[in-house]
């Protein structure tokens, strides 16, 4: 199973009185790594949660899958709300985000292989018995990234995933990213930071409530587009860059 193509057609989000999205229309190509950048408020997040079902919206989101049935979709939120008291350890919360039976139970015998083995990729496997709540915010991100390898996604969804990462984690981040763009899979890509996007995406677009451009880094992220971008009032149009 490869990644699919993702279409929002004339996409809109109004919460309260207030507008986060107005007719957004994107595709964003399968087994490609696009990337999502804009000002905080900008709509970023409330693009993800509308593409996870999260929140209700006007016009169409569609996945466009490679076959008939649906592949595997994972997501990385910013952070993850919990009690840092609470006695879960890493293999805990893996429990709870990756399998159906009760977590107090333990990893299922099917999942103890994988738990390893994506624990081992994101740098993490030393500390599978750490209490969760112990960890820095680094090492927290680390885990939510292993999470979204059980099972092996076709579609990753991040959310701002390298906010609290180290250098280290950095670093295992993009490996880990470019790892999956060989295997086929689709990458949605939220980020702020406009050097790895420049690095590592093939597309990048502009989200400030209305989408202000979309194409190749290299192209779409010049300084005049980027102080578009990040304007209190930005222009309400769709740069479109050479493919």
């Amino acid at each position: 199973m490869n990644g699919p193509a993702i279409a929002f057609e004339g996409v809109g989000l109004i919460l309260g009185r207030t507008t986060v999205l107005e007719d957004l229309s994107l595709r964003i190509a399968a087994g490609s790594i696009h990337a999502v950048v804009g000002p905080n408020g900008g709509g970023k997040s409330s693009l993800v949660k509308s593409l996870l079902g999260q929140m209700p919206h006007r016009g169409t989101i569609r996945l466009d899958w490679r076959s008939d049935k649906p592949g595997v979709v994972a997501y990385v939120p910013q952070s993850l709300d919990f009690d840092s008291g609470l006695p879960m350890t890493v293999e805990d919360v893996l429990a709870i985000l990756c399998q159906q039976r009760p977590a107090f139970l333990g990893p299922s015998r099917a999942l103890v292989k994988q738990f390893d083995a994506a624990l081992d990729r994101v740098g993490m496997a030393d500390k599978r018995k750490r209490r969760f709540g112990a960890l820095s915010g680094g090492e927290r991100q680390r885990v939510l990234l292993a999470q979204a390898l059980i099972p092996a996604p076709d579609l990753l969804i991040l959310d701002e995933p390298m906010t609290a990462l180290d250098e280290a984690g950095a670093q295992i981040f993009e490996e880990l990213l470019l790892d999956l763009k060989d295997r086929g899979v689709t990458v949605l890509w939220v980020e702020h930071d406009l050097a790895q996007v420049r690095r590592l995406a093939d597309r990048a677009c502009g989200l400030n409530r209305h989408l202000l451009f979309d194409g190749p880094p290299a192209e779409v992220l010049a300084p005049e587009r980027l102080l578009d971008l990040f304007a209190t009032a930005p222009r309400r149009s769709l740069l479109k860059a050479a493919s």
